[in-house]
């Protein structure tokens, strides 16, 4: 009788709070359809008020270098804004289902080939940044994910992520952003693949070694459409408010790039034909550190000025994939001999990858 009484109890509650939560939704709807609009909006302004505060309020000519410049800026700056904004926020709602957790139970008892896949696929929509790299590994080396899966998912992660992808897109258009996936893909991948087969366990320092394997506590919360959409604002809150100086920084150095340096001069020491020009991008990038958001506006403005796709590609993909404050966070899991093949290994894919690039585009 007591469970029947309860049950009844519950019943009776059920219609008031689906009540509730379906206002909620409409709410949300709404706001979320508003937003839209201004967003659409708002992005079909920015190229006729990038001009008319440029030539007409700021009286700058088109031919002059100033000119070019600012209008470069005014319109590029907004547009890469407002692209980051709706992009993180579906990127964000996609990973509310993939906590790290969970990301390793799925990982976990994986073959390598398959897992190496995965891995790399799971890298671009698990949160992920440099301060994280040793915790995920630690709690992948905990679970029995292979080291070659292991190196799958972080070469990945940084490699691989949203901002990229907005910036290449309202750049160069969807080709080269697709391009940009699948040879991040190709080059987590491989490289991964590739540690795997070397057995390099043994340069993984002793105490990470020693770990239990004491299995992964998942998150099985499971979130509310109206959950997923704030953990979407929160993204976008985050996200976009950590890398907008990066985005305007990147932007200013590509505006004056853009207005000043001669047509042409990149291609003496970054084009097709100089054959030394790849190699030579990604060793100047290892040591830098900076994100996509910062490197992305920059390439574009050394591209119009004759720098080759592939070198221009191959410098940024060292930048972000191989940056030098992962590798040092590494070394409190990782020997240096392990680290070095790591970055040998993603060098020459990338290295590859660059002239690949320029013998096709």
């Amino acid at each position: 009788m007591t469970n029947k009484k309860n049950t009844e109890s519950c019943d009776c509650s059920s219609p008031v709070i689906a009540t509730g939560s379906m206002k909620n939704k409409n709410k949300l709807f709404i706001w979320l359809g508003i937003g839209l609009l201004l967003w659409v909006a708002l992005y079909f302004l920015i190229k006729p008020a990038a001009d008319f505060i440029t030539y007409d309020v700021f009286n700058l000519t088109p031919s002059s270098h100033l000119g070019s410049s600012v209008a470069f800026f005014l319109y590029d700056a907004p547009k890469v804004v407002l692209l980051l904004v709706i992009v993180v926020f579906v990127v964000g709602i996609v990973r509310s289902f993939f906590t790290p957790e969970r990301t390793q139970r799925i990982l976990a008892g994986k073959r390598e080939a398959v897992g190496n896949v995965l891995a790399a696929s799971l890298g671009i929509v698990t949160p992920f940044c440099s301060c994280s790299a040793v915790p995920l590994f630690i709690g992948f080396v905990q679970v029995g994910i292979p080291l070659g899966v292991t190196f799958s998912f972080l070469i990945a992660a940084p490699m691989i992520n949203e901002v990229a992808l907005v910036l290449l897109y309202g750049m160069f258009g969807w080709k080269v952003a697709l391009l940009y996936i699948a040879t991040g893909l190709f080059i987590a991948i491989l490289a991964g693949w590739v540690i795997g087969k070397l057995k390099m366990e043994r340069y993984i320092e002793g105490w990470v070694s020693e770990l239990r394997k004491t299995g992964v506590q998942a998150d099985e919360h499971r979130l509310s459409i109206i959950e997923r959409v704030q953990y979407g604002l929160t993204a976008v809150r985050d996200i976009v408010g950590r890398v907008w100086p990066w985005v305007l920084g990147g932007i200013a150095v590509g505006a004056v790039i853009h207005g000043y340096v001669p047509e042409g001069l990149m291609a003496s020491f970054m084009g097709k034909n100089v054959w030394w020009a790849v190699p030579a991008a990604v060793l100047l990038g290892v040591p830098m550190y900076s994100n996509a958001a910062g490197v992305i506006p920059i390439i574009q403005a050394l591209l119009e000025k004759g720098a080759a796709l592939g070198t221009a590609l191959a410098f940024m993909m060292a930048v972000v994939g191989l940056s030098l404050p992962e590798t040092i966070i590494l070394r409190k899991v990782l020997k240096w001999q392990l680290i070095a093949v790591f970055l040998g290994v993603v060098a020459i894919g990338i290295i590859s990858i660059g002239y690949l690039f320029n013998a096709i585009l």
